[in-house]
């Protein structure tokens, strides 16, 4: 058993619909009621969600968005290179992981309704991620490549390669 199929047991991690694998750690107890229109939440939501998100080099997260703040947390493994694209269109990126002498941070803050992608080289990247409000699937959009590119063409390189 290699290293990613251990954590993947041991931690009894499930295929992500974006790439890669999770398991929800932590739901809170706590509610924020009703429906919020100006952040575009129907319903209630936790106030915070924990995941583990494992993701291996034979695989990407592929581009998607949320409603909320997303937190990444560096745990094991390489360095994941995580791709953003604002809302008007400005890209970056930033290396997640622990080597902080060569610019790689342990955690950051994608903001709320940023296209996001991961991608990790070599072998793998173990994270946790923590959203808030806390994370529902009804706030999970998955982009589509076509629209994507109309809404961003030049940014079709790094976009083309982190789609599905």
């Amino acid at each position: 058993m290699n290293k990613t199929e251990l954590i993947i047991k041991k931690l009894n991690l499930n295929p992500h619909p974006e790439g890669g694998y999770y398991r929800e750690t932590y739901r809170s107890k706590d509610i924020i009621p009703g429906n919020n229109p100006e952040a575009g939440y129907k319903g209630e939501r936790n106030v915070t969600t924990c995941i583990y998100y494992l993701l291996t080099a034979d695989t990407f997260s592929a581009f998607h968005r949320i409603r909320q703040d997303e937190i990444w947390h560096f745990y094991d493994g390489n360095a994941i290179c995580l791709h953003m694209i604002s809302p008007n269109g400005e890209y970056s990126q930033v290396l997640i992981g622990n080597d902080i002498e060569n610019n790689q941070i342990p955690q950051f803050v994608v903001p709320a309704g940023y296209w996001f992608a991961a991608k990790v080289e070599p072998d793998y990247a173990l994270v946790g991620c923590t959203v808030s409000p806390g994370f529902d699937f009804s706030d999970f959009e998955l982009a589509k490549w076509e629209e994507l590119i109309n809404s961003f063409p030049q940014l079709s390189d790094i976009i083309t390669p982190l789609t599905r």
